[in-house]
This record gives C-alpha cells, structure tokens and sequence, in this order.
C-alpha cells in the first residue's frame, strides 16, 4: 500500500523568533518513503536538523515577524496491515526491564502518575491480567470514560484534569491512558504522526495530525490507541516522546497565531500508482 502524506501549516510570528519542528517522519520509517519528503519553509530560510534524546528528526530555524508556511509532500510505503495484536504479551517485573525503559515510566509533563490516579489505577486495573489483557482494560476504559469534543480542546489539560472533567481530544485520551500505564508499572510513551481514514468510514471533520501511543510489554513496544480503541491501518509516526510536551509540531519562543493548518494521509488508488512507477522508472532512466 502506498500512503500520500504531508501538510500545509502557516503561523503568524508578532515578532523575530526561533522556531523548533518535529515534522519529518520518524527515522524509523524513513527506508519506507518511496518519494522522499519534500519539506519546504515560505518564505525559504535556513534550517539546522538535529536528532533529539528520543530519536526524533527535528530542524530549527531562525524567522523573521510574519507569515512562515510550512510545506511538505511525500509517499511512503506500508504494509496495510492492522495494528498488531499479541495478547500473550507479558509484563515483566520493573527491575527486568531494559534500563531505557524506565523514563516511561516516571511522571512527565500531561502524565501524573503521582496522583490520586496510582490509586484509582490499582483499585479499577490491579485484578486484571498482567500485560496485553491489562493495557487493553485501560484502553476501554478511557475510550468510554473520555467524550471526544474538538470544542473542549485544551492545550494545557493534564491526564488528572482529562479524567476528572470527563472530556478531551485525542491528546487527552493518550495522556490518561499512558499515565494508567506507568502507575501499574508498564512503561508507556506517546506518539503523534499521521492516520488517515484507511479502512474506516471518513471522519466529520478536517484531517489533522494523530495521536496514540506504545506500551511495552512482551519485551516490545505495541501500539494501542485508547481514543479509537480498535486496530488500524496506516499510522505513519513523526515523533516518539513522555508526552505531548516532548513532541510540539512546531514551538516559538515568541508571540504566534496559527493561521491555517491543513493536513494529508490517503491511500493512494491504482490509476495514482501507476502514475508513480512510471515517474519512477523515469527517475531511474534519467539517472543511468
């Protein structure tokens, strides 16, 4: 299967500032992309790329008071397969876990796991099979206990605030969950990257960058995603962190407005991949 992604983002700068980006796809997927991305900054200014301490592909960049566009085309390969399911996934004790492991399991900046939720968590989840059957209960849970409203949405909401004002997005969904997780000693991270509506009916509202996230257990990270609650085809990760405070799309160290924001995830249909191997093949010819 092949996947067409990118986006078209404009922020308004009151003033010169540094901008910082997370908006490549992740190095993990990196071999996959059949046409490399095309990333671009209108007006054009230098950009300085570096790795974070999570692997993550970032760029930094100096803009002047204005408009900055950021512009990005690209298609990548993927396997069309569901998320993977392996329910005898085992949690191991906390002292037999990989040492890098560990950072998930600590309290972060949205995730409080030294709160009143350790205690909830122990009490709704401590009888549950360890492992996959435990992760699973903590999805349902919050898919059932959250409400979905884009209208709610609120940049600065914790997992403590998600679950007492019973309301959130999908950032929101992921917080609770996570911090679930770590209170019963499973290391969990959060991911944002692209989902397109590939296998399911269109969502009623505009395509936006999506979130889930990855426990580990079986001695492997799994995806699992306790907004949708169901396995999905298509995720394409950008950036890997504690939680959304580790992975902004883009951060200024100044006064900005968001101005439009627009993003793209959509399988590619037969005609557009034949379009695709033939420019390939020209690619190739031109090269030799």
């Amino acid at each position: 299967m092949l996947i067409r992604i990118g986006y078209d983002i404009t922020v308004r700068l009151l003033a010169p500032t540094a901008v910082i980006y997370l908006l490549r796809v992740h190095p993990s997927r990196s071999r996959d992309l059949v046409l490399p991305e095309n990333f671009r900054t209108q007006p054009e200014l230098p950009v300085e790329v570096y790795w974070d301490k999570f692997d993550n592909l970032c760029g930094r960049l100096s803009a002047p008071a204005g408009d900055v566009r950021f512009l990005n085309e690209a298609v990548i390969r993927d396997p069309g397969e569901l998320d993977d399911y392996a329910p005898e996934a085992v949690q191991r004790d906390v002292q037999e876990l990989p040492v890098e492991t560990l950072l998930f399991l600590l309290p972060s900046r949205y995730c409080e796991v030294d709160s009143e939720l350790a205690d909830f968590a122990w009490k709704r989840f401590g009888t549950t099979a360890a492992g996959w059957p435990r992760v699973q209960a903590i999805c349902d849970f919050v898919h059932g206990h959250l409400r979905f409203d884009y209208q709610q949405a609120r940049a600065d909401r914790t997992a403590l605030e998600a679950f007492r004002e019973r309301v959130g997005v999908c950032r929101d969904f992921m917080h609770l969950a996570i911090t679930l997780c770590r209170c019963m000693n499973i290391p969990a991270r959060y991911v944002t990257g692209y989902l397109g509506d590939i296998g399911v009916p269109p969502a009623p509202y505009p395509m936006d960058f999506s979130t889930w996230f990855e426990a580990y257990i079986g001695d492997l990270w799994h995806t699992f995603d306790a907004r949708h609650n169901c396995r999905r085809i298509g995720r394409i990760p950008v950036a890997r962190g504690r939680d959304a405070a580790d992975v902004p799309i883009t951060m200024t160290f100044g006064k900005v407005a968001l101005k439009n924001f627009s993003v793209t995830a959509e399988e590619l249909d037969s005609s557009s991949v034949g379009a695709l191997a033939d420019f390939g093949k020209i690619r190739t010819n031109a090269v030799g």
